[in-house]
């Protein structure tokens, strides 16, 4: 069996036609025809009332940071078992992140945790879909509103997945995607801010645009722009959004192959869960997940490291996840020595272990990696 790597970025259909596109029309900075089509793409499929596209998941990250005026004191909730970029900008405006466990079934954060975590110094509440499976929003959202705090959804991991037939990234007041190369729709490098406060929606634009106010101009809202407010430059370049747009327009295409590699190994892995020697994924009743992930947990970080040598002996490249933030060396400076105590996020980050999950991976692979993790348990 050929080397089966982790991720492995794809070509769907028309990404490279796009980009030739793109130069012809003679614009390749940001907010060109194709940035447009992709806003109004993920409007019209999802539901959001606002869709910015960004250069990263990040860059939608720090816009919200600043849409919630997050200044130096303030404190955000957060799980720790999250990518960096989901605290980093908060804390970049100054922010205090205060962690919170996770769920050991969806490995979400814990929504029961949330609100004896909330102080006066609490600005913002910044859940993480993980894996594609959506936090339970409502309670979240309830929790929001009795202390009139905004919503940060990180649906990084999330586009094309819902809550109650709501699409993860359009419930709180503001959510945020990656189209990275690991994610379910690629470009590359690429995110987007949605809005869905309208109350945000003027300023995001003039963040988004180096703290200007030029979408306006190019309305003919004022006679022209200028500085009004902070910001940076969030704009994607026209070629990213043109590879994007064209995998958006299969994006129902990519779901049902990721969802039949999910099942894939959901299915034949169902059999070593029955004998207790790995747990597989769960999925949440109110969500409809997007098969952006297949993870195993299994019952020691010692197991793990020997399964993970065992499949790269043969060819095979899975991937732990995170490192828990709140025990990083900057985690424990942001909490002033003493890190927070997760005792669920710190089991499972010692356990979890990522399988191959991408476009072209084929069935025959998926069964060729279920054999090698049979053999290692000796079945």
């Amino acid at each position: 069996m050929e080397k089966i790597p982790f991720n492995k970025p794809f070509i769907i259909g028309k990404e490279l036609y796009n980009i030739a596109q793109a130069v012809s029309n003679g614009h390749l900075s940001g907010d060109g025809p194709f940035t447009k089509q992709c806003h109004q793409w993920i409007e019209e499929h999802f539901g959001a009332k606002k869709a910015l596209l960004t250069h990263s998941c990040t860059a939608a990250l720090e816009m919200a940071a600043i849409l919630c005026d997050i200044a130096p004191g303030d404190e955000f909730i957060v799980p720790s078992y999250t990518f960096v970029s989901t605290v980093n900008a908060f804390v970049l405006r100054g922010g205090v992140p205060i962690f919170v466990d996770i769920r050991p079934d969806t490995l979400n954060i814990d929504e029961r945790l949330i609100e004896q975590a909330i102080t006066p110094k609490t600005k913002a509440i910044v859940p993480v879909h993980y894996a594609g499976v959506a936090c339970e929003m409502e309670t979240i959202c309830q929790i929001a509103a009795r202390h009139g705090l905004p919503v940060v959804e990180d649906a990084a991991q999330g586009v094309c997945a819902s809550y109650r037939d709501r699409a993860l990234g359009t419930i709180g007041s503001m959510g945020c995607y990656s189209f990275h190369e690991t994610k379910n729709f690629i470009s590359g490098e690429g995110g987007a801010l949605i809005i869905n406060d309208e109350k945000f929606m003027d300023r995001a634009e003039i963040i988004r645009e180096k703290g200007t106010n030029r979408s306006q101009f190019f309305r003919g809202q004022v006679d022209k722009y200028t500085w009004v407010d902070i910001g940076s430059s969030y704009l994607p370049s026209e070629m990213i959004a043109a590879f994007l747009y064209a995998q958006l327009d299969d994006s129902d295409k990519i779901t049902r192959r990721r969802l039949d590699i999910w099942n894939g190994y959901h299915q034949r892995l169902e059999a070593l869960e029955a004998k207790g020697v790995l747990r597989r994924p769960i999925v949440g009743k109110a969500s409809r997940h997007n098969a952006h992930m297949y993870y195993i947990l299994l019952e020691s970080l010692e197991v793990r490291t020997r399964l993970i040598d065992y499949l790269k002996e043969n060819n095979v490249y899975p991937v732990f996840h995170y490192v828990p933030l709140h025990n990083s060396p900057m985690g424990i400076k942001l909490s002033g020595g003493k890190p927070a105590v997760l005792p669920v996020t710190e089991d499972i980050a010692d356990r979890l272990l990522r399988l191959p999950c991408y476009y072209e991976l084929e069935d025959e692979q998926v069964n060729f990696i279920c054999q090698l993790i049979e053999r290692f348990f000796g079945v």
